[in-house]
């Protein structure tokens, strides 16, 4: 059987030469991206390839606000929208993010776009491989900085610091790939992200975004069937992360039972003994709209302390007419 490589065949294997420079290339741990709990809610953040993976068009958003007791917590929000195209014969994605730290004294904004480029390998078997090109601007309130030299030692923070102001905003472009391996019961995915490792430092030097790495898969399996097909699911699933120095395992598993869906996660460092939190997320699930929510329980020393994380994601899944026989969806967790 003879193949014909198009264009967007080279993307392809494009994309997969790029990624194994991703996954050989040195590192160093420089700084560390946000992360969803609900990675599946998110899944063109989690990984690029997943651009078009439904079809029809689909627009996510998730509002994340972890560790609310602190006065210094962390706000993450995004949103994105995809859909597969057939005239390209791929998917395209458009992904927006804005991270808050310190009640947005550091204030990080990324606006990327995708394409992704699926490939049947066998009847049962395909691949989606993808490339992300992102912007990215950080910048820093000086104003709510607080100095040594603004406290009286009665009545606090009452004086103007002499520190000079700096280091108000960096801008830099960022590249990512990613991708798909899935059958009707199986997924498993590699995404590197940050391969040109942007210069982030808001002051004098280099503070390099290391390349963010992510391996990630599961299956959907029936616990019950009917007359009209599977009525109940489990979902066993895992994702390993390496960021620098930073290594994450995150193990769980979905039920999923009509339109209801529940889950339990642990969430740990790799290779050490340290555990991070245990996660419970409930969700809802139609044709149309999918809602979830889901907290996180620190575990960690910083228990009494961060209050946790809550967070919650809505999709909503349109129609499309024309539906084509040849193309396969990916059979994953919504959440």
């Amino acid at each position: 059987m003879k193949y014909r490589f198009t264009f967007h065949a080279y993307i392809l294997f494009g994309g997969l030469f790029l990624l194994g420079l991703g996954v050989f290339a040195p590192q160093s741990a420089r700084a560390q991206d946000p992360e969803f709990t609900q990675y599946y809610a998110n899944p063109l953040y989690l990984n690029p390839a997943f651009a078009g993976s439904e079809r029809c068009p689909r627009l996510t958003m998730s509002y994340r606000n972890q560790w609310p007791a602190m006065s210094g917590n962390f706000v993450t929000t995004a949103a994105s929208y995809d859909q597969h195209v057939e005239s390209i014969q791929g998917g395209l994605g458009l992904i927006v993010l804005n991270d808050q730290a310190g009640q947005g004294t550091l204030t990080t904004t990324t606006v990327s776009g995708i394409y992704s480029y699926q490939q049947a390998i066998t009847r049962k078997f395909s691949i989606k491989a993808a490339l992300q090109v992102g912007y990215m601007q950080k910048a820093l309130d000086w104003g709510r900085l607080t100095f040594g030299d603004m406290i009286d030692p009665r009545r606090g923070f009452i004086y103007e610091t002499q520190d000079i102001p700096r280091g108000e905003t960096v801008k830099a472009v960022d590249f990512s790939t990613g991708l798909i391996g899935f059958s009707d019961k199986y997924y498993f995915g590699l995404a590197v992200h940050h391969l040109n490792e942007p210069n982030e430092s808001l002051v004098i030097g280099t503070s390099r975004l290391p390349m963010k790495y992510t391996i990630h898969g599961g299956a959907v399996l029936p616990l019950q069937r009917s007359v009209k097909g599977v009525e109940a699911t489990i979902s066993p699933n895992f994702l390993l992360r390496q960021q620098g120095e930073f290594r994450q395992l995150n193990l769980g598993v979905y039920v999923k039972k009509g339109p209801l869906v529940g889950g339990v996660w642990y969430r740990g460092i790799l290779f050490t003994d340290y555990r991070d939190a245990f996660i419970a997320t409930v969700g809802i699930e139609s044709d149309v709209i999918r809602f979830g929510y889901s907290y996180d329980i620190t575990v960690s020393e910083l228990t009494p302390a961060t209050g946790g994380a809550h967070e919650i994601s809505m999709t909503i899944q349109f129609d499309c007419r024309n539906k084509r026989s040849k193309f396969r969806a990916i059979k994953c967790p919504a959440f």
